[in-house]
């Protein structure tokens, strides 16, 4: 079977990923398990599947792929079917950061040391959960597709994440410290989008409002930086 390509997002995900055992939790079709081990960045992979239809499918993309000693394909919800300790990272891809979190919150003792997310939305509820479960943000990217992507690696570590020091913190959260940081017209038009859109609805003392201002924040971080 010829390698699978991926889409951006997903190349964004693999790229952040290097260790010993992984698992891609929602795999779908495996096909980022399946590029893992053909580009050595994982030597093994456990690919999880709740429903039949995408449990199927990955098993068949596996066989088709010769890889059956390498890659296992495992049914069940979220982590459950992990043992703690069985894997150095984890992969949720694909996924409502509200669901995401979910799946991370029920997942208890089984969570790895790493973590790689690509929620479908705001990466907000990720980055508070992160402060809130002992995790660090290690790097972060911004993908342009259909709409855009966050894609974070987090790693469990003590005390407070530094990245977020010298940040003002409701921007930070809601953009990304990295991606502040690092500037470039992805993260600034998703910003900009947002303060275009926010000024036509925003009221003084509703949400609508702190949400404005914390674009307006950004946009300012954003510019300091690049000077």
């Amino acid at each position: 079977m010829p390698t699978p390509t991926l889409d951006a997002r997903l190349e964004a995900v693999l790229e952040l990923i290097r260790t010993n055992v992984h698992a891609d939790i929602g795999s779908d079709h495996a096909r980022l398990p399946v590029r893992l081990v053909r580009d050595g960045r994982a030597q093994q992979c456990i690919a999880v599947e709740l429903n039949p239809g995408p449990l199927a499918q990955a098993s068949r993309s596996v066989a088709r792929s010769r890889l059956e000693t390498r890659i296992e394909v495992r049914e069940g919800d979220g982590f459950a079917p992990l043992l703690p300790g069985e894997v150095g990272s984890a992969s949720l891809c694909g996924m409502g950061a509200h669901t995401i979190k979910s799946i991370l919150e029920r997942a208890g003792e089984r969570l790895p040391a790493a973590l790689i997310l690509q929620p479908n939305d705001s990466a907000l509820l990720l980055r508070l959960w992160a402060r809130g479960a002992g995790y660090h943000i290690r790097a972060e990217r911004l993908i342009a597709g259909y709409w855009l992507y966050p894609v974070l690696r987090l790693e469990r570590a003590s005390g407070p994440d530094p990245e977020y020091d010298g940040m003002p913190l409701n921007a930070a959260l809601k953009y990304g410290p990295l991606l502040l940081r690092a500037g470039g017209e992805v993260i600034r038009r998703q910003i900009e989008a947002d303060i275009l859109r926010l000024q036509k609805v925003a009221v003084p003392g509703r949400a609508s409002w702190v949400e404005l201002e914390t674009s307006k924040t950004a946009l300012a971080v954003l510019e300091n930086e690049i000077k």
